[in-house]
């Protein structure tokens, strides 16, 4: 669903530090992992914005502070104007409602010892006002029918169900309030393939349904295309690129957003046959002490020394603000440059091998 009006969640510097302390009985910091450092974006009303990046980019702990399940250490997270970050308990509980969260393991996620019913309605419990006593157990019936599951297995437990039927559990609950905003949190990544299709397809359908915004975590970059009106690229606790789905995945600019669309599977051979694979060589560095400057630039292979020495930005290129044409959307790399990518099938892309060398 493309979106539409004023942000209804505005990101603004959001960092996330977490300190690294020493001795058992004086502790002392001696340093900081740096989660997220310093990044900003909207979610308009409807819309879906993906967040994709390696493991330990940030990604979760980006959607635990927008949830309000893990404090910023600076930065402004403004749900209609509101910054949720400075309110009491009282009134973050209020804005809790609207905002709320799918998680990423469907097995550890719903407690083994309460029935479907109690999952899905123990956020009744804590909002009351959310719906009459007598009329909450057809509520949960009602919501189980919503997602797909047989409203007769209310009394059932967790381990009566598969992965895909948790999952929709787990959605169930999350709707129970009637949010705007729901953060999944790579909601798909423990499922078969064959039933991610059909949780991604259900997200869909609900949210033209309900109205609803999504915050959509993954590492699934094919799966992020099929849902998502724009994506945001995630490189070390910051953002590397941001743009609609289309430029994103037919005009990356940021060597980085490259690499990954380099290595997404194409089914089709003659495409598959024309694309050029980048491989980064180098481990992801720590975010205990991350590079200096680009913290890409120790695997990116257009680093220079300005790359070390100036943190680079996230804006539109230069060389499109001089009219050279292309990608229109915020880029944080020195030396950006548009890539065209060939199309394969199920919407997985790779850079077109062109014979050239990328430009410094």
């Amino acid at each position: 669903m493309r979106a539409n009006g004023d942000a209804v969640l505005e990101v603004r510097d959001l960092v996330k530090h977490y300190p690294l302390t020493q001795g058992i009985l004086f502790k002392r910091q001696i340093g900081a992992v740096q989660a997220v450092d310093g990044i900003s974006f909207d979610l308009r009303p409807g819309e879906t914005l993906g967040i994709v990046g390696e493991s330990g980019c940030g990604k979760s702990t980006v959607a635990r502070m927008l949830v309000n399940l893990e404090r910023p250490t600076s930065g402004q997270i403004r749900y209609k104007g509101q910054d949720i970050t400075k309110l009491s308990k009282r009134a973050l509980k209020a804005v809790r409602r609207n905002i709320q969260m799918v998680f990423q393991d469907p097995y550890t996620s719903l407690n083994p010892r309460m029935t479907v019913g109690d999952i899905v309605g123990e956020p009744y419990e804590i909002h009351p006002d959310a719906a009459p006593r007598g009329s909450r157990r057809q509520k949960v019936r009602d919501l189980l029918d919503v997602v797909g599951l047989n409203p007769e297995h209310i009394n059932r437990y967790p381990h009566q169900f598969s992965g895909g039927q948790r999952q929709r559990i787990g959605i169930a609950r999350g709707l129970a309030l009637r949010p705007e905003i729901i953060v999944c949190d790579e909601p798909v990544s423990a499922l078969d393939v064959s039933v991610q299709a059909q949780v991604v397809n259900l997200l869909e359908r609900l949210q033209k349904e309900f109205g609803l915004s999504y915050v959509f975590i993954a590492h699934d970059l094919s799966v992020v295309r099929h849902i998502s009106d724009r994506v945001a690229v995630m490189y070390l606790g910051r953002l590397a690129e941001v743009g609609t789905d289309e430029q994103i995945y037919d005009h990356p600019t940021h060597p980085y957003t490259q690499a990954l669309l380099s290595a997404v599977p194409v089914l089709d051979p003659g495409a598959r046959a024309r694309r050029e694979r980048i491989l980064l060589t180098g481990d992801v560095p720590s975010p205990a002490h991350p590079p200096s400057g680009c913290r890409f630039r120790t695997r990116c292979w257009k680093a220079q020394e300005k790359c070390a020495r100036v943190v680079p930005p996230l804006e539109i290129p230069e060389w499109f603000e001089e009219g050279s044409g292309g990608a229109t959307h915020p880029s944080a790399c020195h030396y950006a440059e548009e890539r065209e990518v060939v199309p394969g099938e199920g919407g997985a892309n790779g850079a077109r091998d062109d014979g050239q060398t990328p430009r410094s």
